[in-house]
């Protein structure tokens, strides 16, 4: 592993330990907010954390290197700036949004967690729309990951049917792994940093519009659920996504998935150090399968051997 892979990994795994708590501050923030409102409050403030250091950044390439700053206002990198802010915004407006609907369906933090980690196998999936070859690893994975989330999301009477929260968690995966794409397509062409500013700002707008649509804030509320909207806002929008982004240029996408999968992980611990969350035996096992799941999706190709002749 080189410098910048470990360096790349760091980062990574830095953001999935700050996304694994998020889940317990959202489950908790539920409790007092509505999901619209939670998602606008931690949105606005990741857009605000991430002001100042775009705008000192933009200041100090015009003083220093201003070639770079050429660069900047050369109508292509404006037009991959925008469009790919505005992709990733709506891709996180959306995954956000359908994972606080499902916390506030009842979904517990550890269980939301690990389904969410079902991106893992997601995104190489979505990679065969890209072109992208599929390894047999990849469909034992996914063989792998329905049958741990049966015993993860279904009754143990067997009964065919998920419950509205996990049904809104396993859409946060789908979204969340377009995500994921949109950001690799977009990285290496922009600004890290002014990428991720711009997703909290197209995500804001569609978020407080979505709340003043729906739902009707009070100002007790909000205040209740300041602590968890804080950490959301701050430590998962503002530092950790912007980590996501940075980290994965130059990581492949699977790897970087499977990376930030670690947060399911972090998650259930959380929820049992901090919520006194249990899992049934059934539960438990329904985990230990999806994470055979990401494993076997992260398995190497076995190279062919070749005579020679």
């Amino acid at each position: 592993m080189t410098l910048f892979e470990l360096r790349q990994t760091v980062l990574l795994l830095i953001t999935a330990a700050i996304w694994g708590c998020t889940f317990v501050a959202q489950s908790v923030g539920m409790d007092h907010v509505g999901p619209f409102t939670f998602t606008a409050s931690r949105m606005c403030l990741g857009a605000l954390f991430l002001l100042g250091p775009v705008l000192f950044m933009r200041a100090r390439l015009k003083k220093t290197k201003p070639d770079e700053w050429k660069r900047r206002k050369d109508p292509a990198y404006i037009r991959s700036l925008v469009v790919g802010g505005a992709a990733c915004g709506l891709c996180l407006f959306g995954a956000e949004s359908l994972q606080q609907f499902g916390l506030a369906a009842e979904t517990e933090a550890g269980k939301s967690g690990f389904i969410t980690a079902l991106y893992i196998v997601l995104v190489p999936l979505l990679g065969l729309l890209l072109g992208k070859r599929s390894r047999p690893a990849i469909w034992a994975a996914v063989a792998t990951a329905c049958v741990g989330l049966w015993y993860l999301c279904i009754p143990a009477d067997g009964s065919f049917s998920l419950r509205l929260g996990d049904f809104y968690t396993l859409l946060c995966a789908f979204v969340f792994s377009c995500h994921i794409l949109v950001i690799s397509h977009f990285v290496v062409r922009v600004n890290p940093v002014e990428l991720s500013m711009m997703q909290f700002a197209v995500g804001s707008l569609m978020a407080c519009t979505a709340m003043l649509l729906f739902e009707s804030p009070e100002w007790d509320g909000w205040v209740a659920a300041l602590i968890p909207i804080l950490w959301a806002g701050i430590m998962s929008n503002g530092i950790a996504y912007t980590l996501q982004i940075v980290g994965q240029r130059g990581m492949n996408d699977t790897v970087a998935s499977l990376i930030m999968s670690l947060e399911s992980v972090v998650s259930v611990i959380a929820g049992w150090l901090l919520l006194d969350e249990v899992l049934s035996g059934r539960e438990l096992f329904g985990c230990v399968v999806m994470a055979a799941a990401v494993v076997i999706a992260q398995l190497p190709e076995r190279k062919k051997k070749t005579s020679a002749s």
